[in-house]
Parts: structure tokens; sequence; C-alpha cells
């Protein structure tokens, strides 16, 4: 069954691609005074790898639960574009008054191994199913491949974790947590007296516990046995629920804040303290303090484990231009039209790395560095980055105010040198 579906605007303009992969649709009705449209098309590079022939495929819930995630290449296409048709997903409302982004056209060449190139020929070169640049309020490049429109949800993978990590920003701002250096044992009983319970928030938002979870070794048992436990709710020695599924991961191998693990349970623990703490769904409390005041134009959609609380470190799905009005919030330290709607100072604390916590900058343990839950690129411009495996992206640069929103079926390491050229373009 083929997934593709037209935009609203792009039947509005009679701009529906032909099924030809090489097919695209990009025109401006100077008319109506209509910008330029999103392009799509319906192929992508090895579209066959991906499951052209059999219409990008969404797999069966079986099958995906037999698995696992990641997916076989011939299913990410459907899986990654329809995650809550698989697994259970609450809906984050879309905005009742969208904010609309303004559009331009823009050669964005740039040079690359002595050659010039752009984000089309980017596109052509590599396994990416929708690619996006702003710069503040205009969108000046929207492409989508295999099939994909601008009205699918596009699955963020480890972005999610940080979209948990703003919402932490936000309950401290609001007195739901007093403090990053709480412990999730003040806010959870169920974690008293655990390694994870008796670990500072502050070191949980940098994957810093010092917690032992073995999620880059042997083949990532740890964090299988984890989704098998608190996302499937099918252990091995029945349902353990949430909270118990977290805390079976008990040896501590460091001093919290000494040393950064990279632990996909930790964002895990930080939901399960802001569900404690808000008493309400993530969802519910994200659609309130952003996804709505942002102006977004479609709902958004959040994995939930066996217990109906939504994942912290994985399952979060938007549509491109959603992605890009988060991304544009960032970029503005968290300033929306007049409105301060994340901590100016949040961010800062979010996106920077302090004297005390060197161990955490770019260059350190690894190229980039890590914050609340956020990457921080090297250089000097202050760059950050939501991350995602096989290839997700939203790279921020709050001085010029570029955005760039990336989603791929395979890790895609040239994202980063086109996100190197095209900003420093914009800058």
């Amino acid at each position: 069954m083929i997934r593709y579906r037209p935009s609203r605007r792009e039947l509005l303009l009679g701009l529906a691609v032909s099924a030809a992969p090489a097919d695209r649709a990009s025109a401006t009705d100077t008319r109506v005074g209509i910008p330029l449209a999103p392009v799509f098309t319906r192929g992508g590079p090895d579209s066959l790898r991906y499951g052209e022939a059999n219409g990008y495929p969404v797999p069966e819930r079986r099958i995906a639960i037999a698995q696992g995630n990641p997916w076989s290449p011939g299913e990410r296409v459907g899986a990654f574009s329809h995650l809550d048709e698989i697994y259970t997903t609450r809906s984050v409302a879309r905005a009742s008054a969208p904010w609309a982004f303004d559009r331009s056209d823009m050669a964005l060449l740039y040079e690359h191994e002595g050659r010039s190139t752009s984000p089309t020929d980017h596109l052509s070169r590599h396994p990416v199913t929708g690619l996006l640049v702003a710069k503040d309020n205009r969108i000046l490049f929207e492409h989508y491949q295999y099939g994909r429109t601008d009205s699918d949800r596009l699955l963020g993978q480890s972005m999610t974790k940080s979209i948990t990590g703003l919402l932490v920003g936000l309950a401290v701002a609001d007195g739901a947590l007093r403090s990053v250096d709480d412990l999730p044992e003040t806010y959870v009983p169920g974690l008293k007296g655990s390694e994870y319970g008796r670990t500072p928030l502050r070191a949980l938002l940098h994957m810093s516990s010092g917690v032992d979870f073995g999620e880059e070794r042997d083949d990532g048992r740890d964090l299988s046995i984890l989704w098998r436990d608190m996302v499937l709710g099918e252990g091995l020695l029945g349902k353990k629920g949430t909270v118990a599924s977290i805390r079976q991961f008990d040896r501590r191998v460091a001093a919290p804040g000494t040393r950064y693990h990279y632990a996909s349970i930790e964002p895990d623990v930080l939901a399960v303290v802001l569900r404690k703490a808000l008493d309400r769904p993530l969802s519910d409390y994200l659609r309130d303090k952003l996804w709505s005041p942002l102006g977004t134009e479609a709902d958004a959609t959040w994995l939930v484990d066996a217990e109906g609380c939504e994942v912290g470190h994985f399952g979060f799905s938007a549509v491109l231009r959603d992605y890009a009005r988060l991304g544009r919030l960032l970029a503005c330290d968290g300033a929306w039209d007049g409105r301060q709607l994340i901590p100016a100072a949040w961010l800062h604390d979010a996106t920077t790395v302090r004297a005390s916590e060197q161990y955490l900058a770019p260059g350190q343990s690894m190229k980039f560095g890590y914050g609340y839950l956020m990457w921080l690129l090297p250089g000097t411009r202050g760059q950050f980055a939501l991350v995602g495996q096989n290839g997700q992206r939203i790279c921020v640069d709050p001085q010029s105010k570029v955005v760039m929103v990336h989603t791929a079926l395979e890790d895609v390491p040239q994202a980063w040198t086109l996100w190197s050229a095209v900003s420093s373009r914009l800058a």
C-alpha cells in the first residue's frame, strides 16, 4: 500500500507528483501570492532497499514487537513515519491557530571536497526522508523523499531525550521540581534506596549518573531488557512496571557527575520523576507549555510504556515544520513572539558546560559535548543539536537563528558537514 499523501497545499496548487522517483514538484502561484511549496519525491537513494516496491510498508505490531527497534531497512520508512500504528502513543494536540513560516527560495551552494554542492545533492546521495533549513521565521529549503510529505509525522528517535530535558526545565520554572540538585527518590517513593533514586537530577540530565547500564556493550542487552520490561510489559518474570523496570539496574560504578556515559535509561528516570511531580501526562504538559504556544500545525505523538507513561528516551514523532518551530524557539533563547516559553537561563545551562564539568565539553571524552540531554557542537558559536539514531537531527545556531531539521533511515555522518556549510553560509 502506497503511503504517499499530497498535502492540502499541494492539492490546492495542483502539485501532486507523479509516480516516477525523479519527478519533483515546486512552484510559486504568483496570481494568489502563495509562496514556494515544499518539494516531494516518491523515491530516494537505494529506494528498493528501503521498501519502495512494497509501497514502504508499515510493520505489523506483532512483527515489530518480535524484532524490536531498529527495524530492518525495508520497514524503516513505514515505521519511522507511522509509529502510532505499531505501538501505543499519546497525542500532543496542535495549536488552535497555527503560526506560519514565511518562505523563500535560496541557492544554498557550498564547497565540499573541492566541488560545489548543495542540500539537493546531499539528498541525492543519502537516505534522507526530510530536510528543512530555516533562518528565523523563513523556510529556505524543504524537501521530502521516499514518498513522505509534510503531513507525515516523522520519528525523532533519541531527539525525544532532549524534549524530556526541556520539560525538566519547565517543571523547575513552575516549581513542580525544586532544583536539578534534587534526588529522584524525593519525588518517586518506589526509587527510594536505589542507585538511580540517589542520583541528582543534574547528573541524569548530563548522562553522568555513574550507574552501570550497558547500552553500548553486549549488543545493547540492557536497553533490550528495559524495552521488553518497561515498554512492552513482557518481562521474562512477568510484568515489572515502570519503576521496577528501572530499579533492576542498580550497580554503581562511579560517583554521580564525574564521567559521561550514554544511557537511555537516564531520561526514563527523569520522565518518571516528571510524571510524579506534575501529576499529569507529559504529553499534556508539553502541549500546554510548548506545543500549543508555538503555533504548531499538526498533532504530535509520544510513545507510552506498558503503564501508559511517556517513554523519556524514545518515541516522539512530529511533522518537519513543527520540529522547525521547536528549533526556532531554541534558537531564540526560549522566546516566541514576545513570550518567554522556556527560561533563557535554563537554555543557557542546558547548552553550556560549567567550569567544574569540563569532562562534558566538546573535544574531551568525545567530539561533541553534552549539556542537559543536548549535544554541544565544537566551535565558538554556541551551536547545539537534538540527535536521534539513524540520522535524526535538529541543529540550532542561536547567533544567526538558523535551524536545520534532518530525518533519515540510516546514520548520515555527512549531515554534520551539511550543517556546518549551511550555517556558515547563512551566518
